[in-house]
């Protein structure tokens, strides 16, 4: 079984910046592609960022692109997403996953999700 434990969620005023983390423990994470998902009120899950196993191969939303960056410290087993130019609309809770599949299924529908954090972003 693997766990993955997402943290650092809070609130953040408009142009702010925010880093969530995502701890991974009991499956050997280092191998498998990772990425970050969010949910608003009333709207569906959507993708956000993903990043291949060793971090070469990085894929975005375009409604974060140049703001959000999707790192990862396997050393660690640590995911992060680092969030600037924070706007009300990237309001939402936030989830890790994770796939041994790759970055393309990570994006499609990943085998394992976290709990999620929230992000609150006020104007």
């Amino acid at each position: 079984q693997g766990q993955l434990v997402e943290s650092g969620g809070g609130l953040v005023q408009a142009g702010g910046s925010l880093r969530v983390s995502c701890a991974a423990s009991g499956r050997t994470f280092s191998t498998y592609a990772m990425g970050w998902f969010r949910q608003a009120p009333g709207k569906e899950r959507e993708f956000v960022a993903a990043i291949n196993w060793n971090g070469d191969s990085t894929d975005y939303a375009d409604s974060v692109k140049g703001r959000f960056t999707i790192s990862r410290d396997n050393a660690k087993n640590t995911l992060y997403l680092q969030m600037n130019s924070l706007k009300p609309e990237d309001t939402a809770v936030y989830y890790c996953a994770a796939d041994f599949h790759g970055v393309a299924r990570v994006r499609l529908g990943p085998s394992y999700w976290g709990q999620g954090t929230q992000v609150t972003v006020s104007s």
